[in-house]
């Protein structure tokens, strides 16, 4: 399945727009989530009333804490997916999203870091400068059924989305979303991956250059092991013990686990970009464990990446960090035109 894979001319004009809340919310909604990108909309707290009057829907997942600050329960996906619906409405103008049972429901402030520090990468290679508008084309690496990231990359900056998946229905249901959503149309391209093997064959063609990959990788190397982190993750976020080893955060078993993990997964990314030098500019990844950042800095050198950062993310007390890499010479990096 192939949706719309060339990328029309248009003009973009919805830009995120970060400012602080207003003097009329509450004390709790003021604290600001320093660990976050400074032009990260979801620096402060939820403004919970705010979201329900434009998702009202939300307001049955909302309650006090012991602290009586607003909040939902994280471990449940029902709560997280009605909260991801109603920031997309607030903050991105996104319409009558949704996401399948049983599909991955991403931390959307999250989501919106690793764009702002992709952003701040492509600023530093363009005289210091953001570029934005159509003609910065991002190729999204398991794009998932929730659209997440050329949502926000085309909202923020204007930028236009090539996502993939090896899911058809993952990739008819973020038709949907774009269908709903008719400014997305001229922006956010779609292809399935019909060898899941791979990663980048089938989906870079000869006439492509995208100024950057984006892409988070399965985790886990199994269904037990996904099982056992969703486990550590309900019993962390309710302070209680469980037996019961249940996938409260959702997702598919292609957006959970591969064989190989997390390493495997990205260590097939490299040697397949190797065969793409010149049409990306920056190729980039999370990479979760710590651990294996040795293991890829040594397959990307052996590779010849010309140019290799680590950028250190964080939400709360969650830790990642974006692996980035080019194979441009320093000339070729002047010379490329956003």
């Amino acid at each position: 399945m192939q949706i719309k894979r060339k990328i029309k001319q248009s003009i973009c004009e919805s830009a995120v727009i970060f400012k602080k809340p207003n003097d009329k919310l509450k004390n709790q909604n003021t604290i600001e989530k320093t660990t976050l990108h400074p032009r990260n909309s979801h620096r402060f707290r939820y403004d919970f009333e705010q979201l329900i009057a434009v998702s009202p829907e939300l307001k049955d997942f909302v309650h006090s804490n012991e602290h009586q600050t607003e909040t939902i329960d994280f471990s449940n996906p029902e709560a997280v997916r009605t909260l991801n619906k109603a920031l997309l409405i607030s903050n991105y103008d996104i319409q009558n999203w949704d996401i399948p049972a049983d599909y991955l429901c991403p931390p959307i402030p999250g989501r919106a870091d690793y764009l702002h520090y992709i952003a701040d990468l492509l600023a530093d290679s363009n005289n210091g400068t953001i570029p934005e508008g159509e003609t910065v084309v991002g190729l999204d690496i398991g794009v998932g059924a929730n659209c997440i990231y050329p949502i926000i990359g085309n909202s923020a900056y204007g930028w236009s989305f090539v996502g993939t998946d090896i899911d058809e229905k993952a990739l008819q249901n973020c038709k949907k979303i774009i269908s709903n959503n008719p400014k997305l149309i001229d922006f956010i391209s779609l292809q399935l991956q019909t060898e899941p093997r791979f990663i980048f064959k089938n989906i870079i063609l000869p006439e492509d250059r995208f100024a950057f990959t984006i892409c988070n990788p399965p985790f886990h190397n199994s269904p037990e092991e996904a099982a056992k982190s969703a486990l550590r993750k309900v019993n962390t976020l309710e302070k209680t013990k469980t037996d019961k080893a249940v996938l409260n955060f959702g997702g598919q078993n292609t957006e959970l686990w591969c064989n190989g993990g997390e390493i495997g997964f990205i260590t097939q990314m490299i040697y397949e970009s190797a065969k793409y030098p010149m049409q990306c500019f920056w190729f980039t990844t999370l990479v979760s464990k710590k651990d294996n950042l040795k293991s890829i800095h040594k397959i990307l050198n052996k590779v010849g990446a010309v140019e290799i950062k680590t950028i250190d993310m964080a939400q709360g007390q969650k830790i990642s960090r974006i692996v980035a890499w080019t194979f441009l010479s320093e000339t070729q990096q002047k010379n490329w035109k956003f």
